[in-house]
């Protein structure tokens, strides 16, 4: 919120550091053997499907066991992998969380739980399951070691830069080589306003290295010290040495969108989702810039995908209520502010707009309401910038809300 140091979402960089094998979320062998009986029979059926890539037939084998056997918790667990396999995180986890209220000791399920929040930019809530599986497990399993580098990528997104230095420290010592221990504590180490020892870090780590990858890392870390026209070139090199890296051209919409390059942006934006068409940054900034351009129902067209790719994300649901309450569809909108308001009490550029449909919907009581907060809110801010002088004035709606670290499309 906030009193957070902002800084870009490293999600997309740290998948691939950690590589596919690691943070895949498959169906167990265990859950897979063949036994008498009609229902294992069927599960196995349903688990060859799924190993073959025939998600959707899997995930149909699944349900069909589950409308008779719903106490199952290794379908579930194999349906939750399915699920994940499509990108439908939210379905995945639900499958997950039901498989453990059934056997709560299976850490192979918890793990896969903790991957799917990860991958749902739910961090918070992967963090909490990463402790749990790292607390359960034995020191030299080496799922552990993944666990621990994936929690202290959470911990870095919550801003909980300290308990990451004290983290890896220890490990980057013992493997001073190791990539993903490296740009993580680097990250951590900017967010803690410890920017020189943290490039210093990172620059050693991939030094020498010319590949996409590093590079595209590399300008992550650039644009998160606020460092913008290093990041580009950083990101132009990559996007030179692969252009089909994924993500790699999303992040240099951010790159542009933050140096007030609208136009590159969208041209990288539509780069990007030409092959990725799922890519949820790209969608939300395309729809950002578009609504700016009052081009609204392409706007909705890539807002509203941005949603169903992340429904709990608030930055996109405030950008979509924004939408709705310029194309006069108030009623659609509410929802929207009241959940992130909810969820960010802090948020003003939300409570301001949603005061706004509060009064079009002549709900006054709630718009006063909404005002008065927002008023408070502007006179703690202001009263926290000692030298401003027009203490009454409204936050600037045309700015990035201050939301959690990875939703501010100039810290991106």
């Amino acid at each position: 919120m906030a009193n957070q140091i902002q800084r870009p979402c490293i999600r997309e960089a740290m998948l691939l550091l950690l590589g596919c094998a690691i943070l895949s979320i498959f169906p167990s062998r265990l859950f897979a053997q063949e036994r008498p009986g009609d229902v294992d029979h069927a599960l196995a059926s349903a688990t060859r499907l799924h190993e073959a890539g025939d998600i959707e037939g899997a995930i149909r084998g699944y349900q069909a066991i589950l409308a008779s056997h719903p106490e199952r918790p290794d379908v579930r667990s194999n349906l939750g992998a399915a699920y994940s396999r499509l990108g439908r995180y939210e379905d995945a986890i639900e499958q997950y969380k039901l498989a453990l209220a059934r056997d709560g000791r299976n850490q192979t399920i918890r793990r896969n739980l903790a991957l799917a929040y990860y991958k749902a930019a739910l961090f918070g809530e992967a963090a909490t399951e990463l402790d749990r599986f790292i607390a359960a497990v034995p020191e030299g399993l080496a799922e552990r070691k993944d666990a621990v580098l994936i929690l202290a990528d959470c911990l870095v997104r919550l801003g909980e830069y300290k308990r990451v230095v004290e983290l890896l420290s220890p490990l980057e010592t013992s493997d001073p080589n190791n990539r993903t221990i490296g740009y993580v504590l680097g990250s951590a180490l900017v967010g803690d306003g410890q920017v020189q020892k943290g490039q210093v870090l990172i620059d050693r780590v991939f030094r020498g290295e010319d590949s996409a990858e590093a590079r595209l890392l590399i300008g992550s870390i650039l644009l998160s010290a606020d460092d913008g026209p290093a990041a580009i070139k950083e990101l132009e090199r990559a996007i030179e040495l692969n252009p089909k890296l994924p993500s790699v051209r999303a992040w240099y919409g951010r790159a542009l969108m933050r140096m007030g390059d609208s136009e590159r942006a969208r041209n990288a934006f539509k780069s990007e989702l030409s092959d990725n068409p799922n890519d949820f940054d790209s969608n939300l900034f395309m729809g950002v810039l578009l609504k700016q351009d009052r081009s609204l129902d392409e706007a909705f067209r890539y807002l509203s995908r941005a949603v169903r790719l992340r429904p709990r994300d608030s930055y996109a649901r405030y950008h979509l209520g924004a939408l709705y309450t310029t194309m006069a569809k108030v009623s659609e909108a509410l929802p929207l502010l009241e959940g992130v308001v909810k969820e960010y009490p802090d948020f003003i550029e939300a409570r301001v707009l949603l005061a706004s449909v509060y009064y079009r919907l002549n709900r006054k009581v709630e718009g006063d309401r909404e005002r008065d907060i927002v008023e408070k809110l502007n006179g703690d801010k202001q009263a926290k910038q000692p030298g401003v002088q027009d203490r009454g004035a409204r936050s600037d709606p045309g700015k990035p809300p201050k939301v959690p670290e990875n939703h501010n499309p100039r810290q991106r």
